[in-house]
């Protein structure tokens, strides 16, 4: 059984899977699980492999969902990602990081995707 934020989450990701798609994004995995992290959403954009974050949020109480993705994030993202490229054998592929910031209050859903959101992370 899920709670009320892993519910928001899982609204989300949906949310975010169709406006990517509606974009020519091309999904090729959901929720991809390594030891060091999950990436939400893989997926192709124009020759490129696309590693997405989806943040959630139901109020402005915690701040823009899109600032949520902290350097902590974006190095277990980072570490995930490389793990696929090289399990998949595309360590040499043209990839970039995105985050879909989705904002679902009262007002309906409002969907932020901010391109090459940020750069590979190292610990």
């Amino acid at each position: 059984m899920l709670n009320q934020r892993q519910k928001l989450g899982k609204r989300g990701e949906e949310i975010a899977v169709k406006a990517l798609k509606k974009r020519g994004f091309r999904i090729l995995e959901k929720n991809y699980r390594t030891p060091m992290g999950e990436i939400d959403i893989i997926a192709m954009d124009q020759g490129a492999i696309v590693f997405v974050e989806v943040k959630t949020r139901s109020s402005g109480q915690y701040g823009n969902p899109k600032w949520a993705v902290d350097r902590r994030k974006q190095v277990k993202i980072s570490m995930s990602a490389l793990k696929y490229l090289k399990d998949k054998k595309k360590m040499g592929a043209k990839a970039r990081f995105d985050v879909v910031a989705i904002y679902s209050g009262d007002g309906g859903d409002q969907i932020e995707i901010i391109k090459n959101a940020f750069e590979l992370a190292y610990g």
